[in-house]
């Protein structure tokens, strides 16, 4: 009986597979999805992804399937079925059609740790405020007045302390949050920052995890640390209003949420410090780290980089006189670097998007409500677009353009259209203010 009993379960689960991959199959030539597969049922192909991005080569998920199904191919990740494009028009094409035809639209294991209310996660007339709130206190001028003092200070004051043999990735990351905290809300490195960072770590890690905490060890740990920092922040923001010094001697990020017209939540406020901390914390101390590996592999790349910042250097009528908006600006091959290993770092992997309506694209149907991806990094590491596309060659890029001579802009590590990553600016001079104490003060 017991036997019987197997082979029926048997013979309805193989039934039921086989009807599932039938009607998959089916749906594609009805639709004229982009080629690819779907992977198993429910998980899709996400462990793949996972395990790829978990090497030091990761790029062998997207290139084993641009080799075998073309730049624009379907997969199933995170739960969803995701359309991946490695094609440069269609990348801007979605870009360009945020809020028409696409959506913002992350994994629940980001958007869960970040908070509803992240700039990432906004949508419509609320993001643009935001966005241009947030630009307004990273663009030029801003950074020129009064960013680069504390800049150039607290990435010297790090470097000061470094003796013996470091971990460049951990030093990096005490810098760029340290940064990140004065920024937002005008705090100088201590004790509070410092634990404040240790959660930001196990919060990063649950990004790229199955969002399921009792499966997951790693996500449980990320949203316990969440539940940290949101407290930790929440206290920070109920002083602020206790003491009412909103306008007085501060001049942060937090100063303009408590100040404005919009009567933002204490929780709304925690959400959108909470995922502009994770910004400019864990992408800047990568590039800084990636930076220096690349240099080091390419001598002649460093010697040129730190003749440039010793010619700065000696201008100066003192060793420890901090750099100056002019400086900055006279560091040509600087930017060759900066660009150079923002191109093949690709702190921006690509964004997420979901489509909003059936959407007709190279001759393909991307179906309403499923994720599309645009891979920024297949684009950055593709040779039609960059010659010797995964070799490092700042040199390429002193013709300004790097080399490429394509009409679309294919260059784009800090994503595009209306959710351009707002501190663009504010990185490229932190990168160019460490490298420039990193060739002058180490050898």
């Amino acid at each position: 009986m017991d036997c019987s009993v197997f082979l029926s379960l048997l013979c309805f689960s193989s039934l039921f597979l086989f009807s599932f991959l039938l009607h998959r199959a089916s749906r594609r030539r009805r639709l004229r999805l982009p080629p690819g597969s779907l992977g198993l049922p429910v998980i899709g192909e996400t462990l793949q992804l996972i395990s790829a991005y978990k090497t030091e080569n990761p790029e062998p998920f997207i290139d084993e399937r641009v080799g075998k199904f073309g730049p624009i191919f379907t997969t199933h990740v995170f739960g969803e079925p995701t359309v991946f494009s490695a094609e440069p028009e269609t990348n801007r094409f979605i870009l360009q059609n945020e809020g028409k035809l696409f959506e913002c639209s992350y994994p629940s294991s980001i958007s869960n740790l970040l908070g509803k209310h992240s700039l990432l996660l906004m949508k419509g007339s609320l993001h643009k405020r935001m966005h241009s709130l947030t630009m307004s206190f990273a663009n030029s001028s801003i950074i020129k007045d009064h960013l680069l003092d504390d800049i150039d200070r607290l990435i010297r004051l790090n470097m000061d302390s470094w003796t013996g043999r470091i971990l460049l990735m951990e030093e990096a990351k005490k810098i760029t949050f340290e940064l990140a905290v004065k920024q937002l809300m005008s705090f100088d490195p201590g004790e509070w920052t410092e634990s404040l960072r240790k959660e930001y770590l196990l919060l990063i890690e649950g990004f790229f995890t199955i969002p399921l905490p009792l499966f997951s060890t790693t996500y449980r740990r990320a949203i316990k640390a969440r539940t940290k920092v949101a407290e930790a922040l929440s206290l920070i923001v109920r002083q602020r209003r206790k003491e009412n010094e909103v306008g007085e001697g501060k001049n942060d990020m937090l100063v303009a949420l408590l100040a404005g017209n919009d009567g933002f939540s204490d929780e709304e406020i925690v959400d959108f410090l909470l995922a502009l901390l994770v910004a400019g914390y864990e992408t800047t101390s990568t590039i800084m780290t990636l930076a220096v590996k690349f240099l080091t592999e390419t001598p002649l790349a460093l010697a040129q980089l730190k003749e440039e910042h010793d010619q700065i250097r000696a201008k100066k009528r003192e060793s420890s006189e901090a750099l100056e908006w002019s400086d900055y600006k006279s560091m040509p091959f600087t930017q060759c670097v900066v660009n150079e290993t923002l191109r093949i770092a690709n702190i921006i992997s690509g964004v997420f998007r979901r489509a909003m309506t059936d959407i007709n694209i190279k001759g393909y149907t991307i179906p309403k409500g499923w994720k599309v991806f645009a891979s920024f990094r297949a684009v950055h590491l593709e040779q039609e677009h960059f010659k010797d596309a995964r070799t490092f060659n700042p040199w390429r890029w002193q013709n300004n353009s790097g080399g490429t001579s394509s009409s679309v802009n294919v260059f784009t590590p800090f994503g595009g259209g209306p959710r351009l990553c707002p501190g663009y600016e504010l990185a490229r001079v932190e990168l160019s203010v460490f490298l420039h104490h990193l060739t002058t003060g180490f050898k």
